[in-house]
């Protein structure tokens, strides 16, 4: 390879690499558009007034969807999700499988919050009747953390079993059946709780905008810094 076409190919690497990162700029505002949409949209569900549903195995559900299910709450094996912070102290999201009905998935009802107060958790803190309840809440899911190190669930520990971050998969293979593709997040005013304030995602749909529009402006800029400095060179030669 001569010497200016090597100075030739080498010249243009600035310019592939620039435009790979306006690329991802454009597409990461692109990105943050469809968060601050989806931000919205669940915005506009959870403030959605219409009463509880009464939901069975198979129904499809919408997300913060208010639902009433019937079951029997299965006491001897629930889930105490660990980091859970409110009001700047540490706690555990008390998750309790409903039994809805024979040979159908288990719904996974989160009872809401309670103090962490020693080493050791008291189960009787937790500690349910056997009887048959119906239970009212929203539709939601597992708190979902950044970055996850380690098992969800460590294998072999006593009910109720300590959870990090778990998946719904981590869930249905600590209780050795299947479990809803939701969860139930149990309404305040149910007695069988705990701690409850259920909201949607802290950042509003106008944080995900002006991210948006931060990332298109760098990659406008790049591209404008780009051609500006292509059509330099071009005026140069």
């Amino acid at each position: 390879m001569n010497e200016a076409l090597k100075k030739k190919i080498l010249g243009w690497i600035p310019y592939l690499i620039g435009a790979v990162l306006v690329v991802q700029f454009l597409g990461l505002g692109v990105w943050q558009i469809y968060r601050g949409l989806d931000a919205s949209a669940e915005r506009q569900a959870f403030s959605s007034q219409a009463g509880f549903a009464s939901w069975s195995d198979g129904m499809e559900v919408r997300s913060f969807q208010k639902l009433k299910a019937t079951g029997q709450f299965d006491a001897q094996h629930q889930f105490l999700l660990e980091n859970i912070i409110i009001n700047s102290r540490y706690g555990y999201y008390v998750l309790t499988p409903l039994i809805v009905e024979d040979g159908a998935p288990v719904l996974i009802v989160n009872r809401g919050w309670v103090e962490r107060t020693g080493q050791d958790f008291d189960s009787s803190r937790i500690a349910l009747q056997s009887s048959r309840v119906t239970i009212t809440g929203r539709a939601g899911s597992l708190p979902r953390a950044g970055y996850r190190m380690g098992d969800a669930i460590i294998a072999g520990s006593s009910w109720p079993v300590p959870a990090v971050y778990p998946e719904l998969g981590d869930l249905a293979q600590a209780l050795g059946r299947d479990v809803q593709p939701f969860v139930l997040l149990m309404d305040p005013q149910e007695e069988l709780g705990f701690y409850r304030h259920w909201v949607p995602e802290e950042m509003g749909p106008g944080r995900h905008y002006a991210y948006a529009l931060q990332w298109f402006a760098m990659g406008i800029v790049l591209a404008g810094l780009l051609l500006w400095n292509f059509r330099k060179r071009g005026l140069e030669s």
